[in-house]
């Protein structure tokens, strides 16, 4: 969804010095997909991820949901995504079904102008948001003993302010690589102007202009937010599965020992089991960002070292089936969510199943009172989405 090249029309002046490998079959199954598909799967990927989002924003905003930081963070995440699949909706409506030519009045160019910018400003909210998610975790695990300070809520509101004003600077060397141009038609002896979106003068004058934007693109927006993300994974894992060894060795010793323990240490073990599958599911998310983000990066990457021609014949190609790679990834929360997260669910059967499914609102008032129930310990880092 970055640099969103689908929406850009490339002039005729363009020579391409080189004859690419684009992907031979996969380039054929990505145009196809571009040419016939895409802008219907957008509109049902789109719509149902806005339906998906706002049931998580009204889960995540409960009260008992509320109180954790990072439940803040995850429904900020989840109005990222669902502001851009808002505005996404109606550009592939107008884009891809109404106008089959890449040449607009001057309000549907503006327009076109607008959504290329503002999906990448929401996408990259996106990508700090993960990003976030991830280096919260690993500081609630790594310094517990300070997380009453590092994990506050004030901090939380610092950081999702962060996150959604960074990006505006962030995407500011994008911003003077495209523009508005005229095309004059003459039709029935009348002149008419039609103006479509194309790369602005200093990216067609200097080469190296475009190659240092992917360069940028590639290497700060991209791999170096998956880089951490894998770092902090992996840590992660090597930390559950310390957890796992522990407790199987706490398993191993005699009965009579566990007996005499007190309830206090049974406690602190379900506030750990806990924790340990709320790092579970943000692995998941966080695994699901590397897989829509690191090939875009490595792309990117690619066309920074071998040049501008990779660019305009390889990369506008494959930009519908980025888009909806990355349309998909904001839509897949909620599953992760309801599949791996007790509180979730049974905050979601109190808001809305005993509406649709009557005869389980008996089990659900009783697993709802079960979850009310507070902590042992205070942990505003660890607390939050328990299962």
């Amino acid at each position: 969804m970055d640099m969103n090249v689908s929406n850009v029309t490339f002039e005729a002046t363009e020579s391409v010095v080189e004859d690419w490998s684009c992907g031979g079959t996969l380039l054929y199954l990505a145009t196809t997909y571009a040419n016939y598909y895409h802008p219907y799967c957008v509109i049902i990927v789109c719509a149902v991820g806005v339906v998906l989002n706002t049931l998580n924003i009204i889960v995540l905003t409960r009260k008992d949901m509320a109180t954790a930081p990072i439940n803040r963070l995850l429904t900020a995440l989840a109005w990222a995504d669902m502001l851009l699949m808002i505005e996404y909706m109606p550009s592939a409506c107008y884009y891809h079904i109404e106008s089959k030519v890449k040449e607009y009045p001057y309000w549907g160019a503006v327009y076109i102008l607008f959504h290329i910018h503002y999906t990448q400003i929401f996408h990259t909210i996106s990508i700090c948001l993960t990003l976030s998610l991830a280096i919260w975790r690993f500081l609630a695990i790594r310094y517990m003993e300070k997380n009453h300070v590092l994990c506050s809520h004030q901090r939380c509101t610092a950081t999702i302010t962060t996150c959604f004003t960074l990006p505006f600077f962030l995407c500011a060397p994008y911003y003077p690589t495209l523009k508005i141009n005229t095309a004059i038609v003459l039709e029935n002896n009348v002149n008419y102007s039609l103006y479509h979106v194309v790369l602005s003068d200093l990216v067609n004058e200097d080469k190296t202009l475009l190659t240092i934007n992917f360069w940028y693109l590639a290497i700060v927006m991209k791999l170096l937010p998956c880089l951490i993300l894998i770092v902090i994974s992996i840590w992660l894992i090597r930390t559950l599965f310390r957890a796992k060894k522990r407790r199987g060795i706490l398993k191993g010793y005699d009965n009579k020992l566990l007996i005499s323990c007190s309830k206090d240490n049974v406690r602190t073990s379900k506030v750990e089991r806990r924790a340990d599958r709320t790092t579970k599911m943000l692995i998941a998310v966080l695994f699901l960002f590397l897989l829509t983000e690191l090939p875009q990066g490595l792309f990117a990457l690619v066309i920074g070292l071998r040049g501008k021609e990779l660019f305009l014949t390889c990369y506008q190609h494959y930009g519908e089936v980025m888009d909806i790679l990355a349309l998909l990834n904001g839509c897949i929360n909620f599953v992760l969510y309801c599949c791996m997260n007790r509180m979730f669910r049974v905050t979601f059967g109190v808001l809305f199943k005993s509406k649709i499914f009557n005869k389980w609102s008996t089990s659900t008032i009783s697993d709802t009172q079960s979850a009310r129930r507070p902590p042992h310990q205070h942990n505003d880092c660890l607390k939050g989405l328990y299962f």
